[in-house]
């Protein structure tokens, strides 16, 4: 039986994310947080409009089944953190 931890975010909290969402809608703000089922908080979120403007909605939830893709706006780190890394990084590291 294989078990479902949901999507590791991690490394894009606290940057900008644009989330594409069904029904041809955008949203973008600041990664606060995020479940298993891909339920994430937003914050300074902005939907994104089709003529160029956006309205400022402040502090939301999504979704996740609403989710189509997102985007992160910013540089991301690309190394797990150090935490993560285990004995055998740890050994690597000291060397």
């Amino acid at each position: 039986m294989a078990s479902n931890k949901g999507p590791d975010l991690r490394r894009y909290m606290d940057k900008v994310l644009c989330l594409k969402l069904n029904g041809s809608r955008s949203v973008t703000g600041v990664l606060r947080g995020y479940d298993q089922f891909l339920n994430v908080v937003l914050s300074d979120a902005k939907e994104d409009l089709k003529g160029g403007g956006g309205n400022a909605i402040g502090q939301v939830v999504v979704r996740g089944n609403s989710i189509v893709q997102f985007e992160c706006l910013g540089l991301v780190d690309r190394q797990k953190p150090k935490a993560e890394m285990g004995a055998v990084g740890k050994a690597q590291e000291a060397s």
